[in-house]
């Protein structure tokens, strides 16, 4: 079994650290770091809903994925591109799956996730960090009976891939670029897959090593609900 390029074995993740309540004027919010990678994740709540919605008595769930202009190397232009649209469409998806948006009622949940420092796994942190904040935002504006009853479940992401024939958990960036095979896999903390993005990079991969990739992100999806968990104490909601 070999070492990857920090020192971590194939089946180990990143350390992650979540901060909550990093911004003071936002209803919910994380400061999330994963390895390299550190995002902040807002969570609002508005008394509205989107104009197809009114009147039917159900909320929605939106959000927005920006990475911002130093969180890499050249910096990056500060404008909207096809990339931060597909992302930002992953993480509402992903957070819908958790929340129950007829018990919210006619409301908004606005999650924005801006990328500070970016190393690979971005997408996946800000779905992981955003269930935090979205609790957050929950207690504070409905309190905890409220909250329990709009959360069906956590949810989180993790990324996995195979780089030069063996399979990772949680890629740095120096392993995402060059990877063979690339998936990022969400799932609720009940054990409910929420989806799975696959990609052969460099060529096809076989139902085995699909199964084999899935299996090392159990691993790491099973650790990021503990961190989860554990950033949110006796707020915790299940």
């Amino acid at each position: 079994m070999s070492t990857r390029n920090d020192g971590r074995s194939p089946s180990e993740p990143r350390a992650v650290t979540i901060e909550r309540g990093f911004a003071r004027r936002s209803n919910g919010s994380a400061l999330y770091r994963c390895g390299g990678t550190t995002l902040l994740v807002t969570a609002n709540l508005t008394e509205a809903v989107p104009g197809w919605l009114e009147g039917k008595g159900t909320g929605w769930l939106t959000a927005e994925y920006m990475m911002l202009p130093g969180s890499t190397s050249p910096r990056k232009e500060r404008r909207a591109d096809s990339r931060s649209t597909e992302i930002q469409r992953l993480i509402g998806r992903s957070l819908r799956a958790a929340v129950d948006t007829r018990a919210l009622g006619p409301r908004t949940l606005h999650l924005d996730a801006e990328v500070i420092d970016a190393d690979g796994g971005t997408r996946t942190a800000a779905i992981t960090g955003a269930f935090v904040a979205v609790v957050d935002a929950l207690l504070a504006t409905l309190g905890p009976d409220a909250t329990r009853t709009v959360l069906k479940d956590s949810v989180s992401a993790v990324s996995v891939g195979i780089v030069n024939g063996q399979g990772l958990l949680d890629l740095d960036y120096v392993e995402d670029v060059g990877a063979e095979v690339d998936l990022n896999v969400v799932r609720l903390g009940g054990g409910g897959l929420v989806e799975v993005q696959g990609t052969g990079e460099g060529g096809t991969f076989s139902r085995n090593q699909l199964t084999e990739l899935l299996d090392l992100a159990e691993l790491g999806l099973d650790l990021l609900t503990k961190a989860q968990r554990e950033a949110l104490g006796a707020d915790w909601p299940f």
